[in-house]
């Protein structure tokens, strides 16, 4: 199971809660569940998190994401990238990619949704029985990979998450690289999940 971002936050759930599902744990860019609610006491993290309540406003964000006189896309990409991605013309690829894939009807919609679940979460019921069940230990060898120069989820946040993991754990940090592993460090990446795959 390879998981990045919300991706990653379902990758943990997944081999928590159903562990005989997965053999192996790859997740990027994410910290543990409890380890991000944990985060959020820290000031430098709910800064990097602050988007989240701009979010919870219900249909403005995604009218904001999908116009087409503003480029609140490319914003974003450029905000959460590590500097050096943001030169290349991979970085405008990227864009031009997400931005289409933001404006296909109710795709950003569903999109805020992730985020709207995670901040209303945070003291109703559904929420809390979810950081409770999220303490299970994962048992499947885990690597985590995260970028250096991560500004939306900080790396002193997700350091620490192998505290959750059972089985054989890795944390690999790598230099200079933001948000977007798969699209910064996409050699990287994919060079590490082939060698946990083996």
């Amino acid at each position: 199971m390879v998981g990045h971002d919300w991706g990653g936050l379902v990758a943990w759930t997944m081999a928590a809660l159903h562990p005989r599902v997965v053999r192996r744990l790859v997740v990027v860019s994410m910290a543990h569940p409890r380890l991000l609610r944990g985060g959020l006491r820290d000031a430098a993290q709910r800064r990097a998190l602050r988007h989240v309540l701009g979010f919870q406003v219900p249909r403005l964000p995604e009218r904001r994401l999908t116009r087409t006189d503003d480029d609140p896309v490319a914003e974003f990409l450029r905000n959460w990238a590590g500097p050096a991605w943001t030169q290349t013309a991979d970085f405008a690829e990227a864009v031009e990619r997400y931005r289409s894939a933001a404006r296909i009807p109710q795709a950003a919609y569903g999109s805020m949704e992730y985020f709207r679940w995670a901040g209303r979460s945070q003291l109703r019921p559904d929420g809390l029985r979810y950081a409770r069940r999220m303490a299970a230990p994962v048992t499947a060898p885990t690597l985590q990979l995260h970028g250096g120069a991560d500004p939306l989820v900080l790396p002193r946040t997700a350091r620490g998450s192998g505290r959750y993991v059972a089985g054989a754990y890795e944390w690999r940090e790598l230099p200079g690289i933001g948000h977007f592993p798969p699209e910064e460090a996409a050699a990287e990446l994919g060079a590490a999940i082939a060698d946990m795959a083996r």
